[in-house]
Protein backbone atom coordinates (compact mmCIF):
# COMPACT_ATOMS: atom_id res chain seq x y z
CA UNK A 1 0.00 0.00 0.00
CA UNK A 2 3.11 2.31 -0.35
CA UNK A 3 3.05 4.59 -2.90
CA UNK A 4 6.95 5.57 -4.13
CA UNK A 5 7.48 5.46 -0.51
CA UNK A 6 5.24 7.94 0.56
CA UNK A 7 3.13 5.85 2.94
CA UNK A 8 -0.27 5.26 3.58
CA UNK A 9 -1.44 9.22 4.08
CA UNK A 10 0.14 9.32 0.45
CA UNK A 11 -2.09 6.33 -1.24
CA UNK A 12 -5.35 7.66 1.13
CA UNK A 13 -4.96 10.90 -0.95
CA UNK A 14 -3.81 9.86 -4.15
CA UNK A 15 -6.93 7.29 -4.30
CA UNK A 16 -9.60 10.06 -3.12
CA UNK A 17 -10.19 8.35 0.60
CA UNK A 18 -11.56 9.94 3.12
CA UNK A 19 -8.94 11.71 6.03
CA UNK A 20 -8.42 9.42 9.14
CA UNK A 21 -9.02 7.53 10.51
CA UNK A 22 -9.53 6.19 6.84
CA UNK A 23 -12.78 4.71 7.13
CA UNK A 24 -13.43 1.80 4.79
CA UNK A 25 -9.77 0.99 4.30
CA UNK A 26 -10.03 -2.57 4.37
CA UNK A 27 -12.87 -2.93 2.13
CA UNK A 28 -10.98 -0.55 -0.50
CA UNK A 29 -7.64 -2.46 -0.14
CA UNK A 30 -8.19 -5.26 -2.93
CA UNK A 31 -9.55 -2.31 -5.49
CA UNK A 32 -6.55 -0.08 -4.73
CA UNK A 33 -3.70 -2.69 -5.16
CA UNK A 34 -4.87 -3.39 -8.69
CA UNK A 35 -5.55 0.71 -9.11
CA UNK A 36 -1.87 0.92 -8.47
CA UNK A 37 -0.84 -1.10 -11.56
CA UNK A 38 -2.86 1.69 -13.60
CA UNK A 39 -1.84 4.76 -11.71
CA UNK A 40 0.32 7.61 -13.21
CA UNK A 41 4.03 8.00 -12.31
CA UNK A 42 2.95 11.81 -11.80
CA UNK A 43 0.45 10.67 -9.11
CA UNK A 44 2.44 8.70 -7.36
CA UNK A 45 5.18 11.06 -7.63
CA UNK A 46 2.51 13.75 -5.65
CA UNK A 47 1.65 16.04 -8.91
CA UNK A 48 -2.34 16.40 -7.74
CA UNK A 49 -2.75 17.95 -11.47
CA UNK A 50 -1.47 14.81 -13.09
CA UNK A 51 -4.35 12.42 -14.78
CA UNK A 52 -5.00 9.90 -11.93
CA UNK A 53 -4.87 6.56 -13.97
CA UNK A 54 -2.80 5.60 -17.45
CA UNK A 55 -4.27 5.16 -20.44
CA UNK A 56 -5.27 1.60 -21.86
CA UNK A 57 -2.55 1.99 -24.72
CA UNK A 58 0.05 3.48 -22.04
CA UNK A 59 -0.64 -0.40 -20.53
CA UNK A 60 0.72 -2.30 -23.32
CA UNK A 61 3.69 -0.09 -23.68
CA UNK A 62 7.44 -1.49 -23.68
CA UNK A 63 9.61 1.31 -25.09
CA UNK A 64 10.31 4.73 -23.61
CA UNK A 65 12.23 8.07 -24.23
CA UNK A 66 14.71 9.76 -21.34
CA UNK A 67 15.15 13.07 -21.52
CA UNK A 68 17.84 15.78 -20.00
CA UNK A 69 20.15 13.12 -19.68
CA UNK A 70 23.54 14.66 -18.56
CA UNK A 71 26.25 15.08 -21.66
CA UNK A 72 28.84 13.62 -19.92
CA UNK A 73 27.14 10.22 -19.70
CA UNK A 74 28.04 7.44 -22.09
CA UNK A 75 26.37 4.23 -23.22
CA UNK A 76 28.15 2.60 -20.71
CA UNK A 77 27.72 4.57 -18.11
CA UNK A 78 23.42 4.97 -18.93
CA UNK A 79 23.86 1.19 -18.74
CA UNK A 80 25.41 0.55 -15.54
CA UNK A 81 22.88 3.02 -13.85
CA UNK A 82 20.18 1.73 -15.35
CA UNK A 83 21.33 -1.81 -13.77
CA UNK A 84 22.03 -0.31 -10.40
CA UNK A 85 18.39 0.90 -10.65
CA UNK A 86 17.08 -3.02 -10.73
CA UNK A 87 16.38 -3.05 -14.24
CA UNK A 88 19.19 -5.29 -15.17
CA UNK A 89 17.57 -8.36 -16.76
CA UNK A 90 14.62 -6.13 -17.88
CA UNK A 91 16.51 -3.98 -20.69
CA UNK A 92 16.46 -5.68 -24.16
CA UNK A 93 17.10 -2.53 -26.37
CA UNK A 94 19.38 0.87 -25.29
CA UNK A 95 20.18 3.54 -27.47
CA UNK A 96 22.00 6.52 -26.57
CA UNK A 97 22.32 8.99 -30.08
CA UNK A 98 26.00 10.94 -29.40
CA UNK A 99 26.41 14.14 -31.74
CA UNK A 100 29.21 13.22 -33.71
CA UNK A 101 30.79 16.85 -33.76
CA UNK A 102 31.41 16.69 -30.30
CA UNK A 103 31.07 13.11 -28.84
CA UNK A 104 28.84 13.81 -26.53
CA UNK A 105 24.95 12.55 -25.92
CA UNK A 106 22.13 14.57 -26.94
CA UNK A 107 20.35 14.47 -23.89
CA UNK A 108 18.15 11.46 -24.40
CA UNK A 109 17.88 7.42 -25.17
CA UNK A 110 15.65 4.94 -26.00
CA UNK A 111 15.12 2.61 -23.61
CA UNK A 112 12.99 -0.90 -24.33
CA UNK A 113 11.86 -2.70 -21.42
CA UNK A 114 10.64 -6.87 -21.46
CA UNK A 115 7.62 -6.30 -20.51
CA UNK A 116 5.09 -3.52 -20.09
CA UNK A 117 4.51 -3.37 -16.14
CA UNK A 118 8.68 -3.44 -16.11
CA UNK A 119 8.53 0.19 -18.55
CA UNK A 120 5.69 1.37 -15.99
CA UNK A 121 7.89 0.50 -12.83
CA UNK A 122 10.62 2.17 -14.92
CA UNK A 123 8.81 5.57 -15.95
CA UNK A 124 7.87 5.57 -12.10
CA UNK A 125 11.29 5.10 -11.14
CA UNK A 126 13.22 7.66 -13.43
CA UNK A 127 10.54 10.29 -13.08
CA UNK A 128 12.34 13.23 -11.69
CA UNK A 129 15.30 11.22 -11.44
CA UNK A 130 18.28 13.31 -10.42
CA UNK A 131 21.12 10.98 -9.05
CA UNK A 132 23.43 10.43 -12.20
CA UNK A 133 26.17 9.76 -10.84
CA UNK A 134 27.78 12.59 -12.07
CA UNK A 135 27.74 16.55 -10.85
CA UNK A 136 24.55 18.42 -13.02
CA UNK A 137 21.37 19.58 -11.73
CA UNK A 138 19.38 17.93 -14.19
CA UNK A 139 15.98 16.08 -13.50
CA UNK A 140 15.23 12.95 -15.29
CA UNK A 141 11.91 13.94 -17.87
CA UNK A 142 10.58 10.21 -19.04
CA UNK A 143 7.80 9.59 -21.41
CA UNK A 144 6.15 6.70 -23.91
CA UNK A 145 8.43 6.47 -26.77
CA UNK A 146 5.83 7.19 -30.35
CA UNK A 147 3.76 4.46 -31.55
CA UNK A 148 6.57 3.65 -34.70
CA UNK A 149 9.07 3.47 -32.03
CA UNK A 150 7.42 0.39 -29.51
CA UNK A 151 8.36 -2.39 -28.94
CA UNK A 152 12.05 -4.53 -29.62
CA UNK A 153 10.95 -5.34 -33.28
CA UNK A 154 10.11 -1.62 -34.18
CA UNK A 155 13.71 -0.33 -32.85
CA UNK A 156 15.77 -3.50 -34.41
CA UNK A 157 13.66 -2.57 -37.33
CA UNK A 158 14.27 1.02 -37.29
CA UNK A 159 18.27 0.99 -36.74
CA UNK A 160 19.54 -1.88 -38.21
CA UNK A 161 19.34 0.29 -41.41
CA UNK A 162 20.56 3.16 -39.84
CA UNK A 163 23.43 4.93 -40.57
CA UNK A 164 24.63 4.87 -37.12
CA UNK A 165 25.51 1.06 -37.81
CA UNK A 166 27.97 2.10 -40.23
CA UNK A 167 31.22 0.78 -39.69
CA UNK A 168 32.95 3.89 -39.58
CA UNK A 169 30.70 4.35 -36.41
CA UNK A 170 32.22 3.21 -32.81
CA UNK A 171 30.34 0.14 -31.26
CA UNK A 172 29.79 2.62 -27.82
CA UNK A 173 27.59 4.84 -30.11
CA UNK A 174 25.41 2.34 -31.35
CA UNK A 175 22.05 1.01 -30.11
CA UNK A 176 22.44 -1.73 -27.94
CA UNK A 177 20.69 -4.95 -28.09
CA UNK A 178 20.15 -7.02 -24.53
CA UNK A 179 19.95 -10.45 -23.91
CA UNK A 180 19.55 -11.04 -20.29
CA UNK A 181 21.21 -7.94 -19.18
CA UNK A 182 24.33 -8.81 -21.89
CA UNK A 183 25.18 -7.19 -25.28
CA UNK A 184 24.04 -9.25 -28.08
CA UNK A 185 24.80 -9.04 -31.75
CA UNK A 186 22.57 -6.55 -33.60
CA UNK A 187 20.66 -8.11 -37.05
CA UNK A 188 22.60 -7.68 -39.96
CA UNK A 189 21.29 -4.74 -41.89
CA UNK A 190 19.43 -5.45 -45.10
CA UNK A 191 20.70 -2.93 -47.36
CA UNK A 192 23.91 -0.75 -47.60
CA UNK A 193 24.19 1.41 -44.89
CA UNK A 194 25.91 4.90 -45.67
CA UNK A 195 28.20 7.09 -43.43
CA UNK A 196 26.34 9.88 -41.13
CA UNK A 197 27.14 12.88 -42.18
CA UNK A 198 28.51 15.71 -40.14
CA UNK A 199 24.87 16.52 -38.64
CA UNK A 200 24.19 13.29 -37.54
CA UNK A 201 23.37 13.05 -33.94
CA UNK A 202 22.25 16.65 -33.75
CA UNK A 203 18.71 15.47 -33.89
CA UNK A 204 19.42 12.09 -32.44
CA UNK A 205 16.96 9.65 -34.44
Amino acid sequence: LDVRGRGLSALVKAVGLPPEPYEGLAQWSSDVSLDLERMSPDVQHGDARAPMYLEEDDLTRTTVMMRNIPSSLNRNMLLELLHKAGFCGELDFLYLPINFRTGANTGFAFVNLTSAAAARRFRAHFHRFSDWGVRTTKLCNISWAQDDQQGLAANVERYRNSSVMHVRVPEEHRPLLLVGGYPVEFPPPTKRLWPPNAKFGRTGK
